[in-house]
């Protein structure tokens, strides 16, 4: 363990980390684990019950202690309101690095907790801008990078979620066809949102007019980063791309049908050049800076197991 005495964190080895729930039932079958795990991660039980059992108790602490400041807070200003809002967590990570598989089994985990059923996950892809505008932008080689969004329906979400309206709607993207779809989720107040994203931790960008503005980060409550070596991030997306052409690219309706019939070697080189020239810059110049703007990072080993977490101290 790093001596972070004289750190505003708190860093935890994996095994330190492990003993604070060791007495935690562990609700998650083998079955349900692998239902949650995406194509090239290696989650398994024990790493449920090792790293992420223990994160989703911190979660819920934080969840049920910041409903008692909501209600001593309502009781200070004597101006009783309807409903808390929505704990929010950003979740943010490079492609590849297990951030969708980490927000899906917070999902899982954080539902089982009895004070807070409700939980709900939020993409940021939803929020990308069509292809066709891309496209008209120049910008279709760049989607993933902060530009590519809709930053203001981003922001009119995540307000709209945090000022407690009774329903808020967020676009469904599909990863088959490579675009937004016509399809909503609909949120009715629930208690947890997940909000995961490559690019969610991003600050505000200063406005036209010299003003600083809001970021989507702002209005979160926790916030944990996924990370990892950038070489083993850019290995595990090509594995994952080598077995996305023996499975989802091979579906006719597959906007990366193209890819499916290349050879090994074919199919690697294309996959190092898309993340040569498109996830890596992004990881480097967008995604990785904001690591230290997390409330807790995940730190994952070559096999991509958590080897440690950093937590900020209050």
């Amino acid at each position: 363990m790093v001596d972070m005495s004289e750190s505003p964190y708190v860093e935890l080895d994996r095994a330190t980390w492990a003993a604070l729930a060791e007495h935690e039932h562990q609700p998650l079958t083998p079955t349900e684990v692998a239902r949650v795990r995406s194509l090239g991660d290696e989650l398994d039980v024990d790493e449920v019950r090792h790293v992420y059992l223990p994160l989703s108790e911190l979660l819920s602490l934080y969840v049920r202690h910041t409903g008692a400041l909501y209600r001593a807070t309502e009781s200070f200003l004597q101006q009783p309101q309807e409903e808390r809002t929505p704990f929010v967590i950003g979740i943010a990570g490079s492609v590849a690095v297990g951030k969708s598989t980490t927000a899906r089994l917070l999902k899982e985990l954080l539902s089982r907790w009895p004070p807070h059923p409700r939980v709900e996950l939020v993409t940021t892809d939803g929020f990308l801008l069509p292809n066709a505008e891309l496209e008209a932008r120049g910008l279709l080689q760049r989607k993933g990078f902060p530009e590519s969004y809709d930053r203001k329906a981003l922001l009119r979400f995540i307000v709209d979620l945090k000022s407690g309206a009774a329903e808020v709607k967020a676009p469904i993207y599909s990863h088959l066809r490579y675009d937004i779809t016509d399809d909503h989720v609909v949120l009715r107040r629930p208690d947890i949102v997940l909000f995961e994203g490559l690019n969610v931790l991003q600050p505000a960008r200063p406005r036209s007019d010299g003003r600083q503005g809001l970021a989507v980060s702002d209005f979160f409550d926790f916030s944990v980063y996924v990370d990892a070596v950038a070489g083993d991030i850019r290995r595990w997306y090509v594995e994952r791309f080598l077995r996305l052409r023996e499975t989802a690219f091979r579906d006719p309706e597959s906007y990366f049908r193209r890819y499916a019939d290349l050879s090994h070697d074919e199919a690697v080189a294309r996959a190092e050049s898309l993340w040569d020239g498109i996830n890596g810059p992004n990881l480097s110049e967008n995604i990785a800076p904001t690591r230290g703007r997390a409330a807790l990072v995940l730190r994952k080993d070559a096999d991509h197991s958590v080897r440690w977490i950093r937590l900020r101290k209050l």
